[in-house]
């Protein structure tokens, strides 16, 4: 039975961000706020190049 390789790469890396949390937890505090400061310029940058748009792309 073969094993899918998606599924081992989901649990690899559940278990990197586990042992992360697990061996310093501070770091892991920066690297999640570093995820969500980078979601959150994405989001804004979508939401400028919309504006502009409906500016008429001036």
């Amino acid at each position: 039975m073969a094993v899918n390789g998606k599924k081992i790469a989901v649990y690899v890396l559940v278990v990197f961000v586990l042992y992360v949390i697990i061996t310093d937890p501070a770091k892991a505090a920066d690297y999640v706020q570093i995820g969500f400061e980078g979601i959150s310029d994405a989001a804004k940058a979508v939401g400028d190049f919309f504006t502009w748009l409906a500016d008429g792309a001036h």
